[in-house]
């Protein structure tokens, strides 16, 4: 990931640039158990990232839900998101690195699967807008990660080709959408996903927070 090498990097949001992962767990179990579907919350976690329906679709496969239950977990999950917001903050080291990578003449665009309402939340949390170019949300594809959906338009939204790029998440589902859409994978494990699983899911390298990648920034193989 020398910088020399690309022209933008495209950076997850979710337990990547704000610490929301386990807080998504949470509202998950906490969603499931409302409706009788208790599930234990650190099998949640790891599902964390993966697109809605397909987290769904995994969590409940012995017994699927009908359509209204799908919603309604949808939205008992949004609410209690929500409630969270006030307190979101960004993950160690993010705002430095987003300003780090804008002021070398990198396009920085956020690959995020979140609705636009969840997006603005966590860009308000992050406060980084004067050093991010573009931004993807759930309004812009039909398909979450782990299909290439959301890193194919945020390679579009920045002007951006899948080998001047590379792609930085938390999670094993980041990895396995960057591997679909051709764009290198680097990992970060302060979502909470261990680093061999990271690199298992196609990550080059893998570091703690946002900044400790900065520090080996310039280090990296390509």
């Amino acid at each position: 990931m020398r910088l020399t090498n690309l022209d933008g990097v495209l950076f997850d949001v979710d337990g990547t640039l704000v610490d929301t992962t386990y807080i998504h767990a949470v509202c998950w179990s906490e969603a499931l158990a409302a409706v009788g579907r208790h599930r234990v919350t650190a099998d949640l976690h790891h599902l964390v990232g993966m697109d809605g329906e397909l987290l769904l679709d995994t969590v409940l496969s012995d017994a699927p839900p009908a359509e209204s239950l799908r919603a309604e977990l949808k939205e008992r999950h949004a609410t209690l998101y929500r409630s969270y917001w006030p307190g979101l903050r960004p993950m160690p080291g993010a705002r430095n690195l987003l300003e780090h990578l804008h002021d070398s003449g990198l396009r920085v665009v956020l690959a995020s699967s979140a609705s636009g309402e969840e997006l603005d939340a966590l860009q308000k949390a992050l406060d980084a807008d004067q050093w991010i170019d573009a931004a993807t949300s759930s309004e812009d594809t039909d398909a979450g990660k782990p299909a290439p959906d959301i890193v194919l338009t945020a390679l579009a939204k920045g002007d951006l080709s899948a080998d001047r790029a590379v792609f930085v998440g938390d999670a094993i589902w980041d990895g396995r959408a960057a591997e679909r859409a051709g764009v290198p994978f680097v990992g970060l494990s302060c979502g909470g996903t261990p680093a061999v699983d990271l690199k298992g899911a196609g990550a080059g390298e893998v570091f703690d927070t946002p900044g400790h990648l900065l520090a080996h920034i310039g280090g990296l193989s390509a």
